[in-house]
């Protein structure tokens, strides 16, 4: 082995950055945040290195903003005023509370439809033994608010000690609308009720909406479709609405970012400009992970990257090492099985789907993989590291 082969794969560097506000120039920021960091910690920059952003910053430098009353004017105006179906939401003070207040106060009664035994991105209601012992059947049954207490009383969140079904009744009932609690999964349920819906889900939207229209509902908005314009001067996302938005006071919601293509490009020929070096740029909100312990997928934004350059289209080709050290290589060893393995990756070709050797190297996009990587590194809280600098993770053995 050479000395001067490179020793170590993927590196992960959360940078630090000043606090963002709205107006500031943030490809400026973020090129010098980048270039200051590599010169204090002695690393350079090389090609295809991924500059990632939290797409909070991108959203504040933005000024994308929404308060309540602008929600509840959208709300009023597209859903009629009345009585309105607020169906499968998630249960989050950060990412639905805000926007519930705005609803409630665009309508006179909210039938809030909440699916059980957990919301869609795996916040328990009641847990699946509960349900079993009761004799529920969730896909079929609705019950009432009396009826879910009767059975299985008060549920607060594991994490964060919340009783939603509680929470959200007041919140409600404090922006001067009536309540009325059901669960249900089955979309068409909320028909029973009134004819005049807002989904709240994210990932399953398209189907909801189409179910609902075709089961004759009057008027079916998404989340998508509130808040898709600017009301009376505010923020607002043509693509995704109220999706993607978190809590940013008691009365106002930081949106998801508008249209920010141009600025990864602008970051990349920023890095170019001053390196020579050819990165990749991407925003990033959540990760796509599964906690095993709650039970809860981190998705919460409709999608992990609203911006990437080309370089990070399409998912990875990778040959799995142990899968080929185990099978076809398993009588080498040393330097002849380093360069029988090395000889297979410069070989491949293509797409490896249905490749025996390239089995449970999971073909997940690449900005999904690596924003995962990003939100894990970032937190989601005090370390103030809101732009992640990956390093070789195109790297392979051969590399």
């Amino acid at each position: 082995m050479s000395n001067t082969e490179r020793r170590v794969g993927t590196v992960s560097r959360g940078i630090r950055c000043p606090i963002i506000r709205e107006g500031d120039d943030l490809a400026a920021i973020v090129t010098e945040s980048v270039l200051l960091a590599a010169e204090s910690e002695g690393f350079t920059l090389r090609d295809r290195d991924v500059i990632s952003l939290t797409e909070s910053i991108v959203a504040r430098a933005q000024g994308n903003y929404a308060s309540v009353d602008c929600i509840a004017k959208d709300v009023q105006k597209k859903l009629g005023g009345e009585t309105v179906g607020v169906i499968f939401p998630i249960l989050s003070r950060n990412r639905f509370a805000i926007c519930l207040r705005g609803i409630a106060k665009g309508a006179k009664k909210i039938v809030l439809m909440l699916s059980y035994p957990s919301d869609e991105v795996g916040n328990e209601l009641v847990s699946l033994d509960k349900l079993d012992e009761a004799g529920i059947n969730p896909y079929s049954d609705v019950l009432s608010l009396e009826k879910y207490r009767e059975l299985f009383g008060e549920n607060k969140h594991e994490f964060t000690g919340v009783d939603y079904v509680e929470y959200y009744g007041n919140l409600i009932r404090e922006m001067g609308s009536e309540v009325e609690i059901v669960f249900a999964n089955q979309a068409k349920t909320i028909l029973n009720y009134t004819d005049c819906v807002l989904t709240c889900d994210i990932h399953t939207r398209a189907r909801t909406k189409r179910i609902l229209k075709a089961a004759g509902a009057k008027v079916v908005c998404g989340l998508d479709d509130i808040m898709n314009a600017p009301v009376d001067g505010s923020g607002y996302n043509e693509k995704y609405g109220l999706l993607g938005s978190n809590k940013s006071t008691e009365e106002s919601i930081k949106l998801f970012p508008r249209e920010c293509k141009p600025l990864v490009l602008d970051i990349q020929k920023r890095i170019f400009e001053a390196t020579g070096k050819h990165v990749e740029v991407m925003v990033y909100g959540d990760g796509a992970f599964k906690d095993p312990q709650g039970k809860i997928w981190e998705l919460a934004d409709p999608v992990v990257s609203p911006a990437y350059t080309d370089g990070l289209v399409g998912t990875p080709n990778e040959l799995k090492l142990k899968y080929l050290a185990d099978n076809d290589f398993k009588n080498l060893s040393g330097e002849e099985l380093k360069k029988a393995i090395s000889e297979s990756i410069k070989a491949k070709e293509g797409s490896l789907v249905g490749n025996m050797a390239s089995q449970g190297t999971t073909p997940r996009q690449l900005t999904d993989l690596i924003g995962s990587l990003c939100d894990l590194t970032s937190g989601s809280g005090d370390k103030g590291t809101p732009v992640v600098l990956v390093q070789g993770y195109f790297d392979n053995y051969t590399t």
